[in-house]
Parts: C-alpha cells; sequence; structure tokens
C-alpha cells in the first residue's frame, strides 16, 4: 500500500524540499544577478570610453550574432559594408536580438556604438527560464519546418509549427528531408501526410541533404529571404545548414574560440548569408520555439482551413466538441475539415492551460 503521507502537501519533509528548492533558486537569481550587474557597470565605463573618443557617423546595420550585452552588427552601407564590427549598445535601447537592423557609429578597432533599432516586421519568441516571453530573432519572413521519414513525422508537431508560424506572421515552408529514406513501408502514409498540406496549398518540398536530391530547388525558395529551421531532433537540420552553408561549420568554430575568453560567451542566434541571396538565423532557441503564448482564438486562427467556418456555430461560445449546430463538425463531416487536422487542433487546446482554452 502506498503512503499517503507521501503524497501530502504538509509533509514536512517535502516542504523542507521545497523550502530549500526556494533558497537554491533564491541564491541562483542572486549570483546571476551580480554577475548581470557587474557586467553591466563594466560595459557603461567602456562605452563612455568609446563616446569620448572619435565616432564615425551614423550608419544602418544588421545584427547578426548576439552575445550578452554586446552585439556583432555588420556593416549595410559605404565603404565598410560587409564589415562586422562588435557593438556596444547605449543604455536607453531595448533588447537586441540576430536579425535586427539598427543605426549605430563606428568607432576605432572594430568597435561600434548603436544608438538606434529600426521597426521590426516580425519577430519569433521563446519562453525563458521564468516563463516569461522574450525575442529570439527578428525580421524573419520564412518559418521551414522540417521533417523525415525517420525519425516517424508527426502531423500533431507540424501543425503546431504551422500555428505559430500563422501567429508571428511568417510564412511557412514544409520541408521533408532524407527522401532517400522513403520506402515500399512508409511510403503510403508519408503520402497520405504530405496530401493533406498540399490540399491545403501549404509550399511542400521533398529533399536529401546527403544525396543533394531536391537542393537546389530549396536555395531556390529561400533565395531573398530570413529563413529560420524549425523540426525536431533527428531530421537533419543541422545537416540541411552545413549543405546549404558550405564552411558553416569551421565559422562556428572560429566564432567559440573567440568568444571563449572574457563574460560574453553565449550566443542566442546566428545569422549566415546564402550564397545566392538570402540569410539564414540558426539556434536551438528557434527550433524549440512553442505555443504557450497564443490563445485559442490564435490556435483557430492557424488552422486556415478553419477561417470560413468559425463563427457560423449555433452557439458563440461552442467548443467544436459535441455541440449541436457546431460548423466545424459539420465540416469535418462532409470533408472539407481532414480528420487529421481536427484531432491536431484538439490535441493542441487540450494541452493548453485552462485559462486560455
Amino acid at each position: 500500500m502506498l503512503d499517503s503521507r507521501s503524497f501530502s502537501p504538509g509533509h514536512p519533509s517535502q516542504m523542507a524540499k521545497r523550502q530549500l528548492n526556494r533558497r537554491q533558486s533564491w541564491r541562483i537569481e542572486k549570483i546571476q544577478e551580480e554577475r548581470a550587474s557587474r557586467a553591466a557597470r563594466r560595459e557603461s565605463r567602456a562605452l563612455e570610453e568609446l563616446e569620448g573618443g572619435d565616432l564615425g557617423p551614423e550608419q544602418t546595420g544588421l545584427v547578426i550574432a548576439h552575445f550578452g550585452v554586446q552585439v556583432e552588427v555588420e556593416a549595410q552601407q559605404g565603404e565598410q559594408a560587409g564589415e562586422v564590427f562588435r557593438c556596444h549598445l547605449r543604455a536607453n535601447l531595448p533588447a537586441l536580438v540576430t536579425g535586427d537592423r539598427v543605426v549605430w557609429r563606428p568607432g576605432n578597432q572594430g568597435i561600434g556604438v548603436i544608438v538606434a533599432q529600426l521597426p521590426r516586421q516580425t519577430e519569433l519568441c521563446r519562453p525563458d527560464t521564468r516563463g516569461q516571453l522574450k525575442p529570439v530573432a527578428a525580421n524573419v519572413d520564412l518559418i521551414v519546418i522540417v521533417f523525415a521519414p525517420l525519425p516517424e513525422p508527426h502531423a500533431n508537431l507540424i501543425d503546431r509549427y504551422l500555428v505559430a508560424a500563422e501567429h508571428a506572421g511568417i510564412t511557412p515552408l514544409l520541408l521533408l528531408n532524407k527522401a532517400d529514406l522513403v520506402d515500399e513501408q512508409n511510403e503510403k502514409a508519408l503520402n497520405a501526410l504530405l496530401g493533406v498540406y498540399r490540399s491545403l496549398g501549404y509550399p511542400l518540398l521533398e529533399v536529401s541533404a546527403r544525396d543533394g536530391d531536391g537542393m537546389d530547388s530549396l536555395r531556390v525558395r529561400l533565395d531573398g529571404h530570413v529563413s529560420v529551421f524549425v523540426g525536431q531532433s533527428g531530421v537533419g537540420k543541422s545537416s540541411l545548414v552545413n549543405s546549404l552553408l558550405p564552411g558553416v561549420e569551421t565559422r562556428v568554430g572560429a566564432l567559440s574560440e573567440m568568444t571563449g575568453k572574457g563574460t560574453h560567451t553565449t550566443t542566442t542566434a546566428r545569422l549566415f548569408h546564402f550564397p545566392g541571396g538570402g540569410e539564414l538565423i540558426d539556434s536551438p532557441g528557434i527550433r524549440e520555439f512553442g505555443l504557450m503564448h497564443v490563445s485559442r482564438a490564435d490556435v483557430e486562427a492557424g488552422f486556415i482551413e478553419f477561417r470560413d467556418v468559425l463563427g457560423h456555430c449555433r452557439f458563440r461560445d461552442c467548443k467544436h466538441d459535441r455541440e449541436p449546430g457546431c460548423a466545424l463538425l459539420k465540416a469535418l463531416d462532409e470533408g472539407r475539415i481532414q480528420p487529421q487536422r481536427m484531432a491536431s487542433y484538439r490535441h493542441i487546446l487540450s494541452s493548453m492551460p485552462e485559462a486560455d482554452y
């Protein structure tokens, strides 16, 4: 028999454990705050020294990497266009992320000062350790949702990314990688899965980063866009990046060596230029962004086939479950909504906090 005391909220050992965890959490936060404060003081002194010298004229730039309180900016105009500068941020600026367009002034020895942030067209966010949403990339206009025959693709996960893309106002591209692994055992299920998204009008490509099949078509599709790759582990996102950006691993390694000294050792995301035009922002934080920041209405808006049906239910507060006169259920019965998509919709709602449901 289970001892009920072990599940009691007032059990002394559990209370002590919770208190210990709270003390540990408070101590960790305190240490992080002190480190951040010391870094901010150093940054303030460095900024004062820099602005006390000779700075060049204001010009536009692109944030291509982020290191704590500093960012790397690529010059966008003049003789210095294409050069990269490590830049300090003025205190009145909002938090900047990779992909931000900024106004900055160059200093000496590859150092500069950012004086303004230009408006963002889009932003991708993810929750931090406290559950608060923070942007991780800006001005992205294409989300590449990567899946593969192995690991077995799940429609629900693909649909979650599609909802997130619709919510962010960013165009999605569905990408089946490892097409060389399609065989008699998985072909039927894969064709059924892909058929659903093709019928909805979503752009879809089939490629193999290993064999190179379809990669030219992918390059053409990415040209002129600022893209991010998302998808579960094992679908070959890194292989795709390495194939599209020859030498990227060398550049990342060199970057790690450069930033291994000092306090600014973590980069949240980095922007790479495609040889034929366009950019890729690569970060694990982007690959894992979720739906905890969206509402039920946002989820419904993310299922594009629902749009002509929503608002036509008999009851205004219809949950689209078993209610009489539900327009979504009628569309499901008539084949205008696929069972796979309805199952995803319900699964996403069931995973959301009750307040949002």
